[in-house]
């Protein structure tokens, strides 16, 4: 080893080098891939003489052993010409990526692309602490090729499946949409879920609710609150008696009308009511297990109100800062020092009575929990408490790591304890009807772990007013026989409830509990089909659009396998059989794409298409009569004519009308909006033409009717039929209640502002397809709001044109936020909102924000990772002129190191 040779260290991601270069000091070199380095080609990208080949359709060639081509990513040319210029004066070269098949895949691909001369070490941890590090450097080992395995199967799988079903998407239902293994059964559970709201019918029951008092020795005269359970021995009826249909499941329960239900609270009145029966149990509850990924997703997503991409993004950032340990684990396990610490925590902030006798130790039951060994939890062998970070970590990443801290030492808390006591009373009415009533209460006597966490829950179908008294009641000392005063007696009145959308956590939950797809790979599951509109969010509840509809018809008629659930399932156990090296990945792709044991392939279930009717893929019966259709500028009703001989009725259908809310009734309403002839609302005073109101494709508008042009002379040219004015209405007009004033306004658009008094150019103010906005010539300027269409002066507008150009029209505006200085570039972070939305700079370079991140959330330290990945890409390089190709060899096979 030469006095200048080093030790070279890879990670993924810049945050993560940063931490780790300050634990092992002066003899490494720290530097981040900036994730994977290269991917399967695009088919279209592939060398000349490939595209011919076995290689042309998937870059894969499936007919000899599945075998992948690789090529580097073209923002990631630079940051290899970086590495092997590292690895040059390095001695050793230690893959720091993550310690799942991804980060076991990305160190895989860095090994075949660098091609290192020197010793190759594979450094894992599930922390960055500074001792984890040191453990890791002391303790490597080799590359995992089963791993390796495991996630080339998953990604070659997610590559036949995307080009081969995709594209009978785009010939059957709509251009650019995407199929995918675990999305597509997502997308399928979001629309079977709302399909079942749009078959509910809703049964109305009543039943009656009554206030008591009584109690001996300390808890006399205390009032308590009970609900009729049963008349005469017959069970009364709740919303968990009905089916969907609104019919009973049992024809023995009792359903209460409004009539039986106020005629026995009359009946019960002045009756003597007793205690017919007095049941008390001990009540003890037990910790939730510490995180798994998604765990933290469903407690986020419940508790935080954060969804799973932005959860996940901020417990990258933790963990990428030493804050909590690898953040994607199904374990639920803790590492004895865990442990330790968890204990010796809960004794400092809540005494040693809080403490079980012995630790406790949680096992996952998911099977195939294997990608880490430890469940998600603070840093270190001691806990850094919430206070202890809270100058460090601010806004969404001080919730989650105080979350998680939370989780964890209550994970090592003794139970709560208490008591439940359910109590029956029973009165005898005027007209000899028997009624019993049920109150039940549960009183905590040790809060135990209750005292640091208590574990959220997804919203549920019934609500606990339906149970007798309501779980944390308070009941007073009551014994068989006593009697009860009678305070009040109400009759209610209750309609049964659709089953709940999916929520975000509810939705995870689900997908984990089938065994489809894997907890680290969720949030990206969801924001697939959430941006592609697959699924739409109305607050916390996750709606499918109706091209969501389509595709999953279509799915299910032509390829019911690949969108079963537990056909899915069973693919994510034969990828975990791989990792463990029970499976063969070559046979079992080929079990997959070709079929085996007389099963259709991939390849056998897309190649007839002949047989999917479009228009009948794309529409979805509501009424007698009325159907939607998914067509290519959005979804329309198309209904029966009005008159006999008319033609068919159509309507285009907003967005914010969810599936389950298309009723007949909601239909006739939007028919009636958008009829043929319009809203009429008068006349335009200066050419004397009907203005209406109509609802069009694009949106509300309003146009004016022309008169029929008159018929040419015999043997003269038809004239060209003139086209009326329209204009959009603005974003906060009605198309019910604009009126022609309004419409008038609109229709003399565009409005001249004024003379440019130098160029002598006239300026006008306009609405167009991105907007308000002011036209000089053909220098365009946007508008803030469509108001100053009509309100903004020349002076003002001559102003906007003063402003140096940005972008499309846009005019220099203030940062929307600040956050210091770059450490390495020096210069200060704004926050500005662009073209593409907003974006963080520091003058020289620019990075949009992700999805995941917003104005109000983005921290210092994510501005800046943001850039260094930018930077790290380089500016975009201009297209070479064409030229020939030179002659290439074929593509050589993978290096045998892989399998080293």
């Amino acid at each position: 080893m030469t006095a200048t040779a080093r030790k070279l260290v890879i990670v993924e991601s810049p945050a993560k080098a940063r931490t780790i270069a300050g634990y092992l000091g002066s003899g490494f070199d720290v530097e981040a891939s900036v994730g994977h380095i290269r991917d399967l080609a695009q088919p279209s990208e592939l060398p000349a003489e490939m595209k011919k080949g076995p290689y042309k359709k998937f870059a894969i060639d499936v007919e000899n052993g599945f075998d992948p081509y690789y090529v580097v990513d073209a923002d990631k040319k630079k940051k290899v010409s970086e590495l092997k210029k590292l690895l040059k004066d390095a001695d050793e070269l230690y893959l720091a990526t993550d310690e799942d098949r991804e980060g076991e895949a990305i160190a895989w691909h860095l090994l075949e692309v660098l091609k290192p001369k020197v010793p190759v070490k594979r450094m894992v941890f599930h922390e960055i602490t500074r001792e984890a590090i040191q453990r890791a450097l002391a303790e490597p080992r080799d590359l995992d090729t089963r791993l390796v395995d495991a996630q080339e199967t998953r990604r070659l799988l997610d590559r036949l499946y995307g080009y081969e079903v995709s594209p009978v998407l785009w010939r059957k239902v709509r251009q650019g949409l995407s199929a995918g293994r675990v999305q597509s059964v997502a997308t399928r559970m979001v629309v079977d879920r709302e399909r079942e709201r749009m078959a509910f019918r809703a049964a109305e029951y009543w039943d009656v609710k009554g206030s008591f008092t009584g109690g001996r020795g300390a808890t006399s005269g205390t009032t308590f609150g009970a609900r009729l359970v049963a008349v005469d021995g017959a069970k009364v009826a709740t919303g968990k008696d009905f089916r969907d249909d609104a019919t009973l499941k049992n024809q023995k329960v009792l359903h209460l009308d409004e009539a039986t239900a106020t005629g026995l609270v009359s009946a019960l009145e002045g009756a003597d009511v007793t205690v017919s029966s007095v049941e008390e149990k001990p009540y003890t509850r037990r910790p939730a297990a510490p995180f798994t990924t998604s765990t933290l997703q469903q407690e986020a997503s419940r508790k935080l109100r954060m969804n799973s991409r932005a959860a996940m993004r901020t417990a990258q950032t933790l963990y990428e800062n030493g804050y909590i340990t690898y953040m994607r684990t199904d374990s639920v396990a803790l590492s004895g020092q865990a442990i330790d610490a968890a204990r010796r925590q809960a004794t400092e902030l809540y005494g040693a009575d809080f403490i079980p006798a012995k630790p406790r130790f949680y096992a996952s039951k998911s099977k195939g929990a294997q990608e880490a060994h430890e469940a998600i939890r603070p840093a270190g062998d001691s806990f850094r408490t919430p206070a202890q970070v809270s100058g460090a970590l601010s806004g969404d990443e001080f919730r989650l790591y105080e979350l998680i801290w939370k989780r964890t030492v209550a994970s090592q808390m003794a139970d709560a304890k208490g008591s439940t006591a359910s109590v029956r009373l029973q009165g005898t009415a005027s007209d000899g009807r028997v009624a019993e009533f049920a109150a039940s209460g549960t009183v905590i006597t040790f809060r135990g772990f209750l005292a640091a966490y208590e574990e959220g829950r997804d919203v549920e179908r019934y609500s606990d007013g339906e149970n007798a008294g309501g779980k944390d009641a308070r009941l007073p000392d009551l014994q068989t026989g006593d009697g009860v005063a009678t305070d009040a007696l109400v009759a209610e009145g209750h309609e049964t409830s659709p089953p709940p959308r999916y929520t975000e956590a509810s939705l995870v939950k689900a997908l984990e509990e089938r065994g489809i797809g894997r907890p680290s790979t969720y949030a990206a599951t969801i924001s697939v089909i959430t941006d592609r509109g697959y699924v739409l969010r109305r607050g916390q509840a996750l709606v499918p659009s109706w091209v969501a509809f389509s595709v999953i018809r279509l799915l299910e008629e032509h390829f019911p396998k690949l969108i079963d659930y537990d056909f899915t399932a069973e693919m994510e156990s034969d990828l975990d059989r791989i990792a463990a090296g029970e499976a063969d990945r070559v046979d079992w792709l080929a079990g997959f794409y070709f079929g085996r044991d007389g099963a259709e392939g991939l390849q056998n279930l897309v190649a007839d298409l002949g047989e999917i009717d479009a228009r009948e893929i794309n529409s979805i019966a509501i009424a007698d009569g009325i159907t939607l259709r998914v067509g290519r500028y959005g979804p329309y009703l198309e209904g029966t004519p009005s008159e006999e001989g008319g033609q068919a009725r159509r309507a285009s259908v907003p967005d914010d009308i969810a599936p389950d809310e298309l009723t007949a009734e909601k239909a006739e309403e939007l028919f009636a909006a958008s009829a043929e002839d319009g809203r009429e609302l008068g006349v335009d005073p200066e050419s004397g033409h009907t203005i209406i109101a109509k609802n069009g494709r694009f949106g509300p508008y309003v146009t004016e009717v022309l008169p029929e042009p008159e018929e040419p002379a015999k043997g003269k040219k038809k004239p060209a039929k003139p086209k009326p004015r329209t204009g959009s209405l603005f974003k906060d007009m009605d198309l019910a209640t604009v009126d022609l004033a309004a419409a008038l306004k609109l229709l003399s658009l565009p409005r001249v502002v004024g003379t440019d008094p130098e160029s002598g150019d006239e300026i006008t103010a306009q609405n167009g397809r991105y907007g308000p906005y002011l036209k000089k010539g053909t220098d365009s300027r946007s508008l803030t709001s469509e108001d100053q269409i009509f309100d903004i002066t020349l002076d003002e507008a001559l102003e906007i044109y003063s402003q140096p150009k940005r972008g499309r029209g846009a005019t220099a505006a203030k940062p929307l936020k600040e956050l210091g200085e770059d450490p390495s570039s020096g210069k200060p972070v704004v926050v500005k909102d662009g073209r593409f939305g907003p974006y963080v700079t520091d003058g020289t370079t620019n990075a949009t924000l992700r999805a995941a991140d917003s104005v109000e959330t983005i921290t210092a330290d994510r501005a800046y990772e943001l850039l260094a990945e930018k930077r790290a890409k380089g500016p975009a390089k201009k297209k070479a002129p064409a030229r020939k190709p030179a002659a290439k060899k074929a593509p050589a096979k993978k290096a045998a190191t892989k399998k080293s």
